[in-house]
């Protein structure tokens, strides 16, 4: 059952898949239906998920859902996962990659390799203030709170 992702409670569990590029408007569009009418249908068990979704920054597609009434199962967890997967060929786009990092540089998002964000750090082209996306966030609350921190709030310290 798709909800206004606004409206899911603070303790939602979360689920960040983030792009390797940007979506143009037309596929944020059509992403955003594809979305829609996958959390109408999503169930756990043939109970309605309370699921909603948000896009942020074109580039990250944060699903939402609120387990007050069902859990996800891992039969539905594994619906997702192949929904994901078809976004991903559908749209020429790594959404599941989870070894590589974005973070801000001014207003751009840039996307790297974890490998190639540890460099960057050796050679100081990211630092300790340098605004990170934590994609390990896993409720609404730390998403709304710890989503969007400076790297020496978050995993990636180890780096910086």
């Amino acid at each position: 059952m798709l909800v206004d992702f606004n409206e899911l409670p603070d303790h939602s569990r979360i689920w960040i898949y983030q792009a390797n590029r940007s979506f143009t408007d037309e596929e944020q569009k059509e992403l955003e239906e594809s979305l829609t009418g996958f959390l109408k249908e999503w169930t756990a068990h043939g109970s309605d998920l309370h699921a909603g979704f948000e896009i942020k920054y074109k580039r990250f597609i944060v699903i939402g859902l609120d387990q007050t009434n069902a859990s996800a199962s891992g039969c539905s967890i594994d619906a997702s996962v192949h929904f994901i997967q078809s976004l991903e060929q559908k749209y020429n786009v790594e959404l599941l990659d989870r070894m590589n990092v974005s973070f801000k540089q001014g207003e751009f998002i840039a996307y790297k390799s974890l490998k190639d964000f540890k460099k960057m750090a050796k050679a100081k082209s990211v630092s300790p203030n340098t605004i990170v996306f934590n994609n390990l966030v896993a409720t609404k609350q730390e998403y709304l709170e710890n989503w969007e921190v400076p790297a020496s709030e978050s995993w990636h310290a180890r780096f910086v």
